[in-house]
């Protein structure tokens, strides 16, 4: 009897643990720092340790991106209200969409493919690689859907800036790969990613 305990006990342990949809936390949506402090520390900084972050700090991060500040209106300004980002986080675990209206993390594939989402050695090991998705079949063009983007990732940018973390916006990234992770529609195109972590020592 104690022989099988033990080898169910092992085989438990051993098992791998699987990702799954992340519930996250209340977006914090006042405090910080002041905006124009903010702005004035904002900097790209890659010197981003692979600690991980807590459901919180994404939580936040990913409310900064791509949240909704009213009913049906995002953070940032999109054309004619299209809402034709897609955003996702790269987490060691998974890949996962950002579901903003139940602000949850939907689990899109397992497993560590940060690699597909960086295309720089500091980004191969960051806890939280964001990817911006362009769906294109809302009417939008690359103009208008750039400036969503680019809204997106200033919003990330302050957000780091005023909790102290390190951020970069990159174009480096292996979009046909994560096009593939992400299992992206014909009209759907990655554009861009950030990453985002705690500042090393």
């Amino acid at each position: 009897m104690r022989m099988i305990c033990m080898t169910l006990l092992l085989t438990f342990v051993s098992a791998p643990v699987f990702a799954q949809d992340i519930q996250l936390p209340e977006p914090q949506k006042t405090g910080g720092k002041p905006l124009f402090d903010a702005i004035s520390e904002r900097e790209t900084n890659r010197n981003i340790s692979p600690e991980a972050l807590d459901l919180q700090t994404i939580s936040d991060v990913m409310w900064a991106a791509y949240g909704f500040n009213r009913e049906d209106k995002r953070v940032i300004p999109t054309a004619n209200n299209k809402q034709e980002l897609m955003v996702y986080a790269v987490l060691e675990e998974g890949v996962y969409f950002y579901d903003a209206k139940d602000n949850k993390l939907i689990l899109k594939a397992k497993g560590d493919h940060r690699v597909a989402s960086a295309g720089q050695d500091f980004a191969n090991t960051a806890p939280l690689n964001i990817v911006y998705v362009v769906d294109y079949a809302k009417g939008t063009d690359a103009f208008q859907s750039g400036i969503a983007c680019g809204a997106a990732a200033q919003n990330v940018y302050l957000a780091c800036a005023s909790k102290g973390l390190g951020c970069v916006i990159r174009t480096t990234i292996d979009r046909d790969e994560m096009s593939k992770i992400l299992n992206l529609e014909e009209k759907q195109e990655v554009v861009a990613g950030q990453t985002v972590g705690k500042i090393a020592p």
